[in-house]
């Protein structure tokens, strides 16, 4: 009474058979078509064009949207940052007092900073060629940098 599916099955008889055969279409694989002759059947070739052009473009859309979204996470990010800075700025102008700015404990002369040898190596050599290293500024601490990291 049922007859077992094989290659001239037409997959598009039941709902979830015809969407497991657009899932393979869209994969590439037409063999759920290849019931129908494309000469016989125009509008079927119209379809499948249409279906071609429409998923590539719908696709690419939901791809510039993934991009988009992840390009503005990093902007929020930098955004925030700056907003921070722009409040600390204001804070130390405006709500200290002068005897407060001078504390060397909230405002030490020296701040320690810990750069990576190699990443402080290759990204002054960037500098260096594309023409963003300055010598005349601070030459001689420049000098000494570049003794200290051998370049």
């Amino acid at each position: 009474m049922i007859q077992p599916p094989d290659e001239n099955t037409n997959m598009f008889v039941d709902f979830g058979t015809s969407i497991f055969a657009m899932y393979l279409f869209l994969t590439g694989d037409s063999g759920a078509l290849s019931n129908w002759t494309y000469k016989n059947n125009p509008s079927l070739v119209i379809l499948i064009v249409l279906f071609s052009l429409l998923i590539v473009v719908y696709l690419m859309n939901l791809f510039i949207g993934l991009l988009s979204n992840a390009i503005e996470k990093d902007n929020n990010r930098v955004s925030f940052l700056i907003q921070k800075a722009e409040i600390l700025a204001e804070i130390e102008l405006f709500y200290l007092l002068p005897h407060q700015r001078r504390w060397n404990e909230w405002f030490p002369k020296v701040i320690y900073y810990y750069a990576d040898f190699d990443k402080t190596r290759q990204e002054i050599k960037e500098m260096i060629k594309e023409g963003e290293w300055n010598t005349d500024e601070f030459s001689e601490l420049k000098q000494k940098l570049l003794n200290k990291l051998k370049i």
